[in-house]
């Protein structure tokens, strides 16, 4: 079997993304062969405080921007990625990716590929983007890309363009689609609601607590039946926490954004989100 050296480049990474300490780290990526998204699950088993990965990749540096059509029918997000936060917070490259954002509202565009080929002023957007980084001289590009489709999408932009969120609702409510976007800013759920979460993800969790159940001293000797009941029972709470709806409303902590959503509007429903964020 063959083995992946470890450096400590490699080990600092880790610690980084998940705050746990250097040779929990080591030992970590050694038993999962480098591989940092096993390796955190390693570490989340042993009982480790480690944050759940989630599904956005986060560029180091960039402008994140969000906009919707006049109808709000259409939203996108993109991030226009850099190296430094020097050209980033630069006003012009801001500018240059706004026009690349206009671009694809205008176009109608419905992936970072057709944005690419794009047309702005009479160049197309990946010459622009080429461009750019001749004059520049730091890798820049479009580094992700989201839309959404519905009957209303609000968008949101936190932080001096380091985070954008979508939100598409089944009918029109911009107070509460902006709640609702706020929300997904600072709580970062993985879903609108359980029903929403991947198969992979459920598993991936259960398998996690369920490591986490067996490793306690206090369980030794338990029957399956008992380890699987207290497994649900946490994957319920991760549910509560981790899914859009039964989260707790960051406005309002005394009730869940379920609840808050219901008692504006009985048939108002969110339908789907996105999120993209700088690290």
């Amino acid at each position: 079997m063959s083995t992946t050296t470890i450096t400590a480049a490699d080990i600092n990474k880790l610690r980084q993304m998940t705050g746990a300490g250097m040779m929990d780290c080591r030992k970590a990526l050694t038993e999962t062969n480098g591989d940092f998204e096993a390796a955190i699950d390693w570490l989340r088993k042993k009982g480790q405080k480690v944050a759940a990965l989630r599904g956005d990749r986060e560029a180091k540096e960039g402008v994140v921007l969000a906009k919707t059509t006049s109808d709000h029918k259409t939203g996108i997000a993109l991030c226009l990625s850099c190296e430094t936060d020097f050209v980033s917070k630069n006003a012009e490259f801001v500018a240059f990716a706004q026009s690349i954002i206009d671009a694809a509202i205008a176009g109608n565009v419905k992936s970072a590929e057709e944005l690419n080929n794009s047309v702005i002023n009479g160049g197309k957007v990946a010459d622009l983007v080429n461009d750019k980084l001749a004059s520049i001289g730091e890798k820049i590009g479009i580094s992700k890309f989201e839309r959404i489709d519905s009957e209303y999408v609000a968008s949101y932009i936190h932080g001096a363009n380091r985070m954008a969120v979508l939100v598409g609702l089944n009918k029109s409510n911009e107070e509460v689609g902006k709640d609702v976007a706020m929300q997904i800013a600072a709580m970062n759920p993985v879903a609108v609601d359980p029903a929403a979460v991947p198969a992979e993800v459920v598993s991936r969790e259960k398998a996690i607590v369920t490591e986490q159940i067996k490793a306690d001293p206090k369980m030794a000797g338990k029957p399956d039946e008992m380890i699987n009941k207290i497994a649900e029972g946490k994957l319920n709470a991760f549910f509560k926490e981790s899914t859009l709806l039964a989260q707790a409303f960051v406005k309002d902590g005394s009730k869940n954004v379920g609840d808050h959503i219901k008692g504006v509007d009985g048939s108002l429903s969110v339908l789907s989100f996105k999120r993209i964020a700088l690290g």
